[in-house]
């Protein structure tokens, strides 16, 4: 792509580019204190690679029109195909498998599906209240989240337990999982030093590749020997074959599948737990009217399936979580042809750019006082007022995340869950820091939870 005319950090080098003064721990914070300075197009060049990235909502429509722009694998997202090979995140959309796929897997995510994930979900949120009562002091909250939505995942999808609410250690797949996004993120530092510090050798990335994929293989054979019928995520991906060819997905391209369903569908949903009750818990006044819709609606009872969407303000809690840290933070686009972006910038086809969403959804232009946690700006009639590509927290277009009702439908029951049961101590010191990995996650965040007395609703998880 032609830079020509986009602004970039002063006093870039004629060799390392923007090096100076960048942390390869948190290169997304680096970009959006840098986008709030010079956006809503600018670029960052580390030696030979220069990124360009779109942060306003103008450019972002365009970018986001199927017709001229589709999605763009590369970067940190092609070094995770070591991982995911062509699952649906990391295939390119020319790939054969990433249609397959993602024709024979829609009906896991229908309405009827989610019905049928309902109580595994129930089952997951009452292990992690029974967690929190047994607790005597703080609870990692980042943490436990991961584990409430690895077990569901786990379960709902491919009807594996992962045990993490009776392990004082997270599970070996899960270990392996957080190096390895760690070691693929990194692999775009030209600085070998660099890559050794952070990322960590290639030998122990082979060696957690290998421990996540054997015990994937080792679930699918299971599954295989066991012979039982599920509508899950591995039953369709075993059982069904694409609705008009009939073809079936491959034994390697499941394998693929199911890693990335496994993290993926977990890591992004407990960011924005995690995130949600952060924001609450420093808004007594908000979290005071979150926990009076629970209460009103669910009351003392457990809630059934069609009591979730009714938590309309608990909803829109997680909405604003995801606008201020979309937990998957960004997507690239890539020129399908010839254009001009903006009428300025020209990209020539196969050109890409990234769009940062904690940028795009701090657009000054859209976002009044875009800082300020606000649940309201979610409401109906606020919603109807925005650009509908001003908010992209699950992507965009033909490439958007497959699981995204399946998300939300947890994310809501797990955060209505712990507002009915708990009251919350914080500790007045922490301020907020974020870990990026694939995701983002607030880091050292704690909690003190309290079962609520007097509270009728007490009992509903026990």
């Amino acid at each position: 792509m032609d830079t020509t005319g986009i602004p970039h950090r002063p006093g870039r080098l004629p060799v390392a580019g923007d090096l100076l003064g960048a942390n390869p721990r948190t290169p997304l914070q680096d970009t959006v204190r840098l986008g709030k300075r010079l956006g809503p197009i600018f670029s960052r060049k580390f030696f030979d690679i220069e990124v360009v990235l779109v942060s306003g909502v103008g450019l972002v429509t365009e970018l986001n029109d199927e017709t001229k722009f589709g999605k763009h694998v590369g970067m940190g997202v092609e070094n995770l195909r070591a991982l995911g090979g062509d699952g649906l995140f990391t295939a390119h959309t020319h790939e054969p498998n990433w249609r397959l796929a993602h024709d024979v897997l829609q009906p896991a995510f229908s309405a009827e599906a989610m019905r049928r994930y309902h109580p595994v979900m129930l089952e997951a949120a009452r292990e992690l209240v029974a967690a929190w009562d047994a607790a005597s002091g703080p609870v990692d909250v980042s943490a436990d989240m991961t584990r409430l939505t690895l077990e569901t995942i786990g379960r709902a999808g491919f009807g594996y337990r992962f045990g993490s609410f009776e392990r004082a250690e997270p599970h070996p797949f899960v270990t392996a999982m957080i190096r390895a996004l760690r070691y693929a993120q990194l692999q775009n530092a030209k600085l070998p030093f660099v890559r050794r510090a952070f990322a960590g050798s290639a030998a122990q990335n082979r060696a957690d590749i290998a421990t996540m994929t054997n015990l994937v293989d080792e679930v699918i054979a299971g599954r295989r020997r066991g012979g039982e019928e599920s509508r899950d995520l591995l039953g369709l991906m075993l059982t069904e074959g694409h609705p008009v060819t009939g073809e079936r997905l491959d034994p390697v391209n499941i394998r693929n599948q199911a890693i990335t369903f496994v993290v993926a569908g977990h890591e992004t949903t407990s960011g924005a737990l995690s995130f949600a009750l952060y924001y609450l818990t420093r808004h007594p006044e908000l979290l005071a009217k979150a926990r009076a819709e629970v209460d009103a609606v669910w009351g003392g009872r457990e809630p059934a399936f069609s009591d979730v969407a009714k938590l309309r303000y608990v909803r829109r809690v997680l909405d604003e979580a995801m606008r201020l840290w979309p937990t998957a933070p960004g997507y690239s686009r890539q020129a399908r042809e010839d254009v001009v972006l903006g009428g300025k910038y020209r990209m020539r086809k196969g050109d890409w750019v990234v769009v940062p969403l904690p940028l795009l959804h701090r657009d000054p232009a859209v976002w009044a006082d875009p800082e300020v946690f606000d649940p309201d700006r979610f409401e109906p009639a606020a919603v109807k007022k925005r650009p509908a590509q001003a908010y992209k927290p699950f992507g965009t277009g033909e490439r958007a995340c497959i699981g995204r009702q399946f998300a939300l439908h947890e994310a809501v029951l797990a955060l209505g869950t712990v507002l009915q049961r708990y009251d919350f101590d914080v500790d007045p010191q922490y301020e907020l820091k974020i870990v990026e990995s694939l995701t983002l996650k607030p880091s050292g965040f704690t909690l003190w939870p309290r079962v609520r007395t007097p509270a009728g609703n007490v009992g509903a998880l026990r």
